[in-house]
């Protein structure tokens, strides 16, 4: 949600903003804006406009020339989306201006104060308080301006600020929202993503809460709010800007579905270990006594990626025999639960910010618990906060839906599943059996993909539903839990998932014709229960489409799942329900890449 974008340096800096604002698109928004100024400029000039980056690029005038600006995609939080609502915000003299990802929790105190000195204010957002704050200060310098105001600032914010009278530099800062810094050659770019800056530069600086940064054109130097220097070494990031592009693809949703036995391939390479029967897990920082001293594992995420901890859950207790669950981060963070030494961790979030996931991360560091971090981008908040963790090696994902990545996170678990089975009491004929499974997964998933256009005509008899039931049993459930949030976030039709066992006590009532139920049959121990909730449908006339890995007679329709270990059964059964999702939503015309009211990475509550 919301994206930031900022460049200093010789270019001509407009283009390069609106290129990298239409890369930060995926993330969700509803308005936009830019503002530009070089030393050659008096003041800055700017340019707003509510909807897409294209409806803010044709506002752009032809001369709108600068070398030096920031640019923005708002996601409405304070106040509705307009062109006065957009950010960048300026000040009443037209000298600073501010573009703010996140939310000032004390806005509204803040702006009282403001507007008892005489403060006008044009927008309804809490941004503009910021802005009013850093053109009062009292500093001298721009950086010290930027310090004093958010020393009355309370809440969340990835910033940028230009101010006219220090037309040579850009003032970033950051707390609990991505900064990221691009280092090129005589010219810095700053954004909110790296998918902003990787057609530009490789060579990146992620600042960490409590930091701000200076950039000019040939130089940055970073350093705490309260002022004291820090040292930041340029890392590489290896995603290129071709990772980006949409590939021949109509959307990035169904390029992202197709790259996943690629993907998956990428979270296996090198981690197998055949002569132990285990896989290597170096980022764990977790040794074999370590690992055979914890008691529970407690598994943290939301959205996609609470579901994909839902199934991580059953792998780590049927492999390793530790007890373990999930529960939602937005959650727990809450809920002043009880923290454990003997409890490990695990917090799961495909783009290591998301807000609620990084403050029960916190919370759980300040108590003293072991954390690890299930993430997709190398170095993101998560990744450097957590005692350790595993990358899931996904690439980039731009569709705001998460297929890859929730698929690699599964796969993710499963590895450490196996790790900590093997450390505890998993045999080695066990962990073969696994490891072999493991290596079908890529195979297995181009096999499903093979059923595409017999997917589409399904989704297209379901299109006019109203409503749909998903339900599954033990290592169903979350796979059906997924599919119901894939449909609902994509196709925007009601669907609701459900425990198989639980249809008697009180969701057979829903069922009649009107109403589909999606099926998860694995061919497990509890095919014969899962087989007798299809007879309870069918005795109500309700319509099923199973998704199992053979024909189901009471269903009225068959996905066929090839068959994989029962443990990693889930991995590949949620894969042919992404496409249902996907072409549900195209007979349905809609904005696929980019679901009404949904942002990629939430970072804020």
């Amino acid at each position: 949600m919301c994206g930031i974008v900022g460049y200093i340096g010789r270019r001509d800096v407009a283009p390069l903003l609106l290129e990298g604002l239409q890369r930060l698109e995926y993330r969700g928004y509803d308005s936009a804006g830019i503002v530009v100024t070089s030393p050659k400029t008096a003041g800055l000039k700017m340019v707003k406009a509510k909807g897409r980056v294209r409806d803010l690029e044709a506002k752009v005038p032809a001369r709108f020339k600068g070398t030096t600006g920031i640019a923005h995609t708002r996601w409405a939080t304070h106040g509705a989306p307009s062109d006065v609502n957009a950010h960048p915000h300026m000040s009443a003299d037209l000298k600073v201006a501010v573009v703010h990802n996140g939310i000032i929790d004390n806005a509204s105190d803040l702006r009282k104060k403001l507007e008892a000195d005489g403060v006008e204010f044009l927008s309804e957002t809490d941004t503009e308080v910021l802005v009013h704050l850093v053109a009062r200060a009292q500093a001298e310098k721009l950086e010290d301006k930027v310090r004093e105001a958010l020393r009355v600032v309370e809440g969340t914010y990835g910033i940028a600020v230009m101010h006219a009278d220090f037309n040579d530099r850009i003032v970033v800062a950051r707390n609990g929202s991505p900064v990221v810094l691009g280092i090129g050659e005589k010219e810095m770019f700053v954004a909110s993503d790296i998918a902003a800056l990787v057609a530009h530069t490789r060579q990146i600086v992620t600042l960490d809460d409590g930091e701000m940064a200076t950039l000019k054109a040939d130089d940055f130097r970073t350093y705490t709010t309260e002022g004291t220097r820090t040292t930041a070494e340029p890392t590489t990031v290896e995603w290129e800007a071709a990772s980006y592009d949409m590939g021949g693809h109509d959307t990035y949703m169904h390029k992202e579905i197709h790259e996943q036995a690629d993907a998956v391939d990428r979270v296996l390479r090198g981690r197998i270990d055949d002569r132990f029967s285990t896989v290597h897990l170096g980022g764990l920082n977790l040794d074999a006594r370590e690992a055979r001293q914890i008691r529970r594992v407690k598994i943290l995420g939301c959205g996609t990626s609470y579901h994909a901890g839902m199934i991580g859950a059953q792998m780590i207790e049927e492999l390793a025999r530790i007890p373990a669950d999930a529960e939602p981060a937005s959650e727990f963070r809450y809920r002043n639960a009880v923290v454990d030494p003997d409890t490990l961790y695990i917090a799961v979030s495909q783009s290591g910010e998301t807000y609620d996931v990084l403050a029960a991360v916190q919370e759980l560091k300040r108590k003293g618990a072991r954390v690890l971090g299930v993430v997709n981008v190398v170095g993101s908040a998560i990744a450097r906060e957590a005692d350790g963790g595993v990358y899931v090696h996904a690439g980039p994902e731009v569709c705001v839906v998460s297929t890859k990545c929730f698929t690699n996170t599964t796969v993710a678990f499963a590895l450490l599943a196996l790790h900590l089975g093997r450390t505890r009491d998993l045999s080695v004929r066990d962990g073969k059996r696994i490891i072999e499974g493991l290596r079908k997964l890529p195979a297995q998933i181009a096999e499903i993909m093979e059923q595409e256009a017999e997917i589409e005509k399904l989704a297209e008899t379901l299109a006019e539903a109203r409503s749909m039931l998903f339900i599954g049993r033990v290592r169903g459930y979350p796979v059906a839990r997924e599919a119901s949030l894939k449909l609902k976030e994509v196709s925007y039709i009601h669907a609701e998932a459900y425990p198989a066992s639980e249809l008697k006590h009180g969701p057979l009532a829903l069922i009649e014709p009107a109403l589909p139920t999606v099926a998860i049959v694995p061919d497990d121990d509890l095919l014969e229960k899962n087989r007798a909730a299809l007879e309870e449908i069918k005795a109500r006339s309700g319509k099923i489409i199973a998704v199992a890995h053979r024909e189901q007679e009471k269903a009225d329709q068959t996905v066929i799942v090839p068959k994989n270990e029962d443990e990693l059964d889930p991995i590949l059964m949620g894969i042919p329900l992404q496409l249902l999702a996907y072409y549900t939503a195209k007979a349905l015309g809609r904005d696929i890449d980019k679901p009404r009211n949904l942002a990629k990475s939430v970072t804020v509550e």
